[in-house]
């Protein structure tokens, strides 16, 4: 019986581990994949205090080696499906290679890149489309690539891209940038990159690998032809919560809603990071979540010894 199991092992995940077993809590922390999310494909972190300029995989890496110092368990099991326990029986969660019963659970399992959904799509994954720059950019040396997208993310990875490719094409389905304006302003400052504003990515064409794409202007409804090598889709994240229990509380778009405490709609169970219901999405956010998170889960499994409601 564990005090504590977390649940993905990125930024918010590692977080936790590191305030948990520096707690001496009896911790578990489970991740399907490496530890590191999304950001230890982020060629470039800039806004970690104290960081400047890390790799994401520098970073996350830190992240890991501190949280095993202190004495975390990490193990490399899939999180299947999540029991709500009932009383005192506690929180079952069973992975692709058994299952653990805990007092709390901590969901720190982040988002996935959305799709397009557009034609073509699926057929060139690994052909020419991407959702990683750092991952794939050095495939596309001296070649033309489209980028999906107007959020920092898009325009981060296009700045990335172009360290590599000859010309970067930014499809924008609105007439600005969402992204933040440093970084707008470094992109409209590099020669490598140009704009097509109020227009969506319809085809993805070419054998075997990408050739070219079909852009739709969404005011005029016009379809023209672009000649690319690659596409890269950074156009927004899905909630990882495809084994969270539909008892547990989630917003229209399926990201986990939690109070200030991290505490969801069940006790003893709480999430963490980019799977909840909130307005940023930053690594420092997914930090800060997590160590508010174990605060309230020290304080709830206190609860549970103090009340002898524990068995």
């Amino acid at each position: 019986m564990f005090d504590l199991i977390i649940i993905g092992g990125g930024p918010a995940g590692l977080t936790a581990g590191i305030y948990a077993a520096r707690s001496k809590m009896n911790a578990v922390l489970l991740e399907k994949m490496v530890p590191g999310g999304n950001v230890s494909i982020t060629s470039e972190v800039e806004n970690y205090p104290g960081t400047p300029n890390v790799s994401g995989p520098e970073l996350v890496i830190n992240m890991e080696k501190q949280a095993r110092d202190f004495g975390l368990d990490i193990k490399s099991e899939e999180v299947v499906s999540i029991e709500v326990g009932a009383g005192t029986k506690g929180h079952t969660v069973k992975t692709d290679s058994g299952e653990y019963v805990s007092k709390s659970v901590l969901i720190a399992t982040g988002s996935n890149p959305r799709r397009l959904g557009c034609p073509g799509e699926e057929e060139h994954i690994g052909k020419g489309v991407s959702y990683c720059a750092t991952c794939d950019g050095a495939f596309f040396r001296e070649k033309e690539i489209v980028v999906a997208g107007g959020g920092d993310s898009a325009v981060e990875e296009a700045l990335f891209l172009t360290k590599f490719a000859s010309k970067v094409t930014i499809v924008h389905r609105r007439d600005r940038l969402r992204a933040t304006r440093i970084i707008q302003e470094k992109a409209f400052k590099n020669s490598k990159i140009d704009f097509i504003w109020d227009s969506v990515i319809d085809s993805i064409e070419g054998t075997p690998t990408v050739k070219n794409v079909k852009i739709r202007n969404v005011k005029t409804s016009e379809v023209t032809d672009f000649k690319a090598d690659g596409v890269f889709v950074f156009v927004g994240y899905i909630p990882g919560t495809e084994f969270v229990p539909g008892i547990i509380s989630k917003n229209n778009e399926g990201y986990i809603i939690t109070d200030i405490e991290m505490r969801t709609n069940i006790p003893g169970v709480f999430a963490a990071g980019d799977i909840i219901s909130k307005k940023q999405r930053q690594i420092v956010t997914a930090c800060g979540d997590a160590a508010t998170a174990i605060k309230s889960i020290e304080s709830y499994n206190e609860w549970y010894y103090e009340e002898d409601q524990y068995i």
